[in-house]
C-alpha cells in the first residue's frame, strides 16, 4: 500500500525536473510533506496531440470513465499491479491513460510498532508509475483522476510493508506515458526498486494524522 507521500518541487521546479508544460493553478501544485488520498496533486501524462509532457492537477484516488461517480466505500488510490489486465476497473486506464507521480518520497508504517518510515531516492524527483481516468459528472463537469501502482517490496522495504509503490527509473519514463496503440501495454516495468538505490528514514510519529503537514514530518522527532 502507498497511502501517503511527500513533495518539496513547486510548479516551477516540477516542470523543469520533468520537462513538462504544467497546466492549473500553481497553488495545486504547492509542496506537501503529508499527503494523502482525495486531495488534488499534479501527475505527469503525455499530451494526446502533440505527444509531450504534460503535468495535470489530478484527485487522488481514481472514478473510472464508467462509474456512477467517487465511491467513498471503495478504495482506489492503490491499484495491484498482478492483474491489472484482467481488472474491469484498472484495464482501460492501462491501456490509455498511464501516468507518473511526481514526489521526493513516500511514507510507510511497520505493522508490528507502527514506526512510520519514509522511503526516497536521494535528490532527484521520484517518478512512481500510476493510471488516471476522466469521469463526466451528471452536471457536465469532467473529473480527472488518478491511482499509485504497487508491487511487491524489495529488500529495502519489506520489513516494513508488504508492498511498495512502483518506481520508475528516469530512462523509462517517456515508454511508460506513451499513448500510442500498442498491442500490451509496459507491464514489464512494473517491478521493485533496486534496493540498493533507495534511502530509509525514521519519519515523524505525527505523519499519522494528515493535518501535520510541516517539514517537520520528514524528521523523526
Amino acid at each position: 500500500m502507498c497511502g501517503r507521500y511527500y513533495r518539496t518541487a513547486d510548479k516551477q521546479k516540477l516542470a523543469e525536473a520533468l520537462r513538462a508544460q504544467a497546466s492549473g493553478d500553481s497553488l495545486l501544485y504547492a509542496p506537501g510533506y503529508n499527503i494523502a488520498p482525495t486531495t488534488t496533486q499534479p501527475v505527469l501524462r503525455q499530451e494526446r496531440d502533440t505527444f509531450c509532457r504534460e503535468l495535470v492537477p489530478m484527485r487522488w484516488g481514481l472514478v473510472g470513465f464508467g462509474s456512477k461517480g467517487v465511491d467513498p466505500k471503495r478504495s482506489t488510490f492503490n491499484a495491484r499491479a498482478e492483474g491489472l489486465e484482467q481488472s474491469s476497473l484498472w484495464s482501460r486506464p492501462l491501456h490509455r491513460h498511464r501516468c507518473i507521480i511526481p514526489m521526493d518520497g513516500y511514507y510507510e508504517w511497520r505493522k508490528s510498532d507502527k514506526q512510520a518510515f519514509r522511503f526516497t531516492v536521494g535528490d532527484q524527483t521520484m517518478g512512481v508509475a500510476g493510471l488516471w481516468d476522466a469521469w463526466k459528472s451528471p452536471e457536465g463537469v469532467w473529473l480527472q483522476s488518478f491511482t499509485i501502482i504497487t508491487t511487491d517490496p524489495n529488500t529495502a522495504a519489506e520489513s516494513v510493508h508488504d508492498r511498495m509503490p512502483v518506481i520508475l527509473h528516469p530512462k523509462d519514463f517517456d515508454e511508460w506515458l506513451n499513448r500510442e496503440e500498442v498491442e500490451r501495454p509496459p507491464i514489464h516495468l512494473l517491478k521493485p526498486f533496486p534496493s540498493h538505490e533507495m534511502q530509509v528514514f525514521s519519519a515523524h510519529p505525527k505523519v499519522g494524522n494528515v493535518r501535520n503537514q510541516g517539514p517537520e514530518m520528514l524528521n523523526s522527532e
